[in-house]
C-alpha cells in the first residue's frame, strides 16, 4: 500500500504519543518497523524528531503535549528528502535540532543558551556523519543522531535518557548500505556493539 506523506505523519503521530520509553532509538525502531515507513523518506525528520521528543518528556518525567506535536509536525513537513545530499544537512540531526527548540521555545531571535546549545548539538553530529560518509542512510543517520541528542541532553541538561547497544537489522533492505564502515553494522558486533559517542 502507498502512503502520503501526510498520511504517514499522521500514523506517526498515532503510533508514538503512547510510548513511555526515554529511549528515543528503541522509539524510532519501533516505528521504523511499521509497514508505512520507508527504507529512506522524508517522514523520518518527523519520526526520529518525534521519537527524540518523546524520550526526552518521559525521561524527564513529563508527559508531550499535543500542542509539541503539532509544533514539531509543522517544522519537519518543510525538510526536503534528500537534504543530506542536496544540501549537506541531515535532515534526522535537524529534526532533532527542531525537537530541542521546540522543548526550549526557541526561535531565530532567541539569545539565551540553548541557542547555542542547539548548534552545538547539531554541529557535534555532523560532523560524525562527515567522518563516516555516505551514501545516504536513513536509518544510520537517525540512529546517530537520537545516540547523541540523548548523550548530548544528559550531560548539558542531566536528563537521563536511555540508549542501548544499537545492532542495525535493516541492510538486507537497504541496497545503499555501507557495511562495516556503518558502527551499527551487525558485524561491529563482536568489536563491542554501539559506537562511542561520547567527546575525547
Amino acid at each position: 500500500m502507498e502512503y502520503s506523506l501526510q498520511e504517514k505523519y499522521d500514523l506517526i503521530r498515532k503510533d508514538i504519543v503512547g510510548c513511555k520509553s526515554s529511549d528515543p532509538v528503541a522509539i524510532a525502531r519501533s516505528i521504523m518497523d511499521k509497514g508505512y515507513v520507508s527504507m529512506h523518506g522524508p517522514e523520518h525528520h518527523f519520526l526520529d524528531g518525534a521519537a527524540f521528543l518523546v524520550a526526552y518528556k518521559n525521561a524527564a518525567g513529563e508527559s508531550v503535549s499535543e500542542r509539541e506535536i503539532d509544533e514539531l509536525a509543522e517544522r519537519t513537513r518543510t525538510m526536503p528528502g534528500a537534504m543530506c545530499g542536496y544540501w549537506g544537512v541531515c535532515g534526522s540531526v535537524a529534526a532533532v535540532g527542531a525537537a530541542l527548540s521546540v522543548l526550549h521555545g526557541t526561535g531565530p531571535l532567541s539569545t539565551d543558551q540553548y541557542y547555542q546549545d542547539h548548534m552545538k548539538f547539531t554541529s557535534r553530529v555532523l560532523a560524525r556523519m562527515s567522518e563516516i560518509g555516505g551514501a545516504r542512510c536513513c536509518k544510520r543517520n537517525a540512529f546517530l543522531s537520537l545516540s547523541c541528542g540523548a548523550e548530548f541532553v544528559r550531560e548539558t541538561y542531566g536528563i537521563s535518557m536511555q540508549v542501548q547497544a544499537i545492532i542495525c537489522d535493516y541492510s538486507p533492505k537497504n541496497r545503499q548500505c555501507i557495511g562495516e564502515r556503518c558502527p551499527f553494522h551487525r558485524m561491529k558486533d563482536t568489536e563491542g556493539g554501539n559506537a562511542d559517542f561520547s567527546e575525547s
